[in-house]
């Protein structure tokens, strides 16, 4: 457990402790469940420690997925201009305006809920997002992360606590045993890093893995390449699909053949024998910009 989470909570009375929670919840008939990786914040000292390690600035527009009950919510809006929170769940959704009312009533018009499933989400209200914080729901957080970063090119800075081995693989460079499809994607919009861990007794209820902080910056200027991000990633999902095998017998079904595959590697200066474990990013783009004509014919 970290020093921050071990020194007693010297918050203002706005944010939400561990009985504050449970009282909400108790209220609203909640029982944090598995099926949405539910896992509440109790403690505030620690919402506070993500907004300071996101840095969060008085002019940011912050969009959180996953509020939950607001314990993270109320810390944010303490310190940004706006907050947009996108929930999915129909009761949590329903109570959280009315929390934000009660504990931040000078804050509320700073304040806009989007009830829904983060991944359908593709505009958000008023102004464009500029940092995306949250705890995101463990089941999703991968595809949740990727796709809010590809449909919200404003938010220049992220910073979200997943599964500790979710943070490793996202932070992950190549060579390492964790390198793979969430780390190349991931790189692909953004430098990313880890930025800490948080104990589980944080939580309500515990869980039972650690947690991460991964903190993740977009690229001053895109990958230099021809080739679009679509076509990038197919390449990355055929090298890992099969990560065992060299990339010329992986690559073989986007290709067309093996032989085919061999040639986009060779004219994108890759061995035929490397493994997608060793490839940067950029790296992957150029084997995208080889990929054979023949290939990308559809089938009859």
């Amino acid at each position: 457990m970290s020093t921050a989470e071990q020194q007693p909570d010297r918050t203002s009375d706005a944010l939400l402790g561990a009985a504050d929670i449970r009282e909400l919840a108790a209220a609203l008939g909640v029982r944090p469940t598995k099926q949405k990786g539910q896992n509440f914040v109790i403690d505030a000292n620690t919402v506070r420690r993500i907004v300071r390690t996101a840095d969060v600035r008085p002019d940011d527009v912050v969009v959180e997925v996953g509020p939950g009950l607001g314990s993270l919510t109320l810390a944010l809006l303490e310190a940004a201009d706006r907050v947009t929170a996108v929930e999915i769940d129909d009761v949590l959704a329903a109570a959280l305006p009315a929390t934000i009312e009660a504990r931040m009533p000078d804050r509320k018009d700073r304040f806009a809920l989007v009830h829904s499933d983060a991944l359908l989400v593709e505009e958000l209200p008023g102004p464009p997002p500029t940092a995306l914080v949250a705890n995101l729901p463990y089941n999703v957080a991968v595809p949740v992360l990727l796709t809010m970063l590809e449909r919200f090119p404003s938010i220049r800075r992220t910073l979200v606590m997943v599964q500790s081995e979710v943070a490793d693989r996202l932070a992950a460079k190549p060579g390492s045993k964790v390198y793979g499809v969430p780390s190349v994607k991931a790189n692909w919009y953004a430098e990313v890093k880890r930025a800490g861990a948080i104990g589980r007794n944080v939580f309500w209820p515990a869980p039972n893995v650690d947690s991460g902080l991964v903190s993740l910056v977009r690229r001053a200027e895109p990958i230099p390449t021809a080739a679009s991000r679509t076509e990038v990633f197919a390449v990355v999902d055929a090298a890992f699909a099969q990560r065992r095998k060299t990339l010329r017998a992986a690559l073989a079904g986007w290709a067309g053949s093996a032989a085919a595959a061999e040639a986009a590697l060779t004219a994108a200066g890759i061995s035929p024998q490397a493994r997608g474990e060793s490839l940067t990013v950029e790296e992957f783009a150029a084997i995208a910009e080889h990929k054979p004509a023949a290939a990308e014919r559809p089938a009859l």
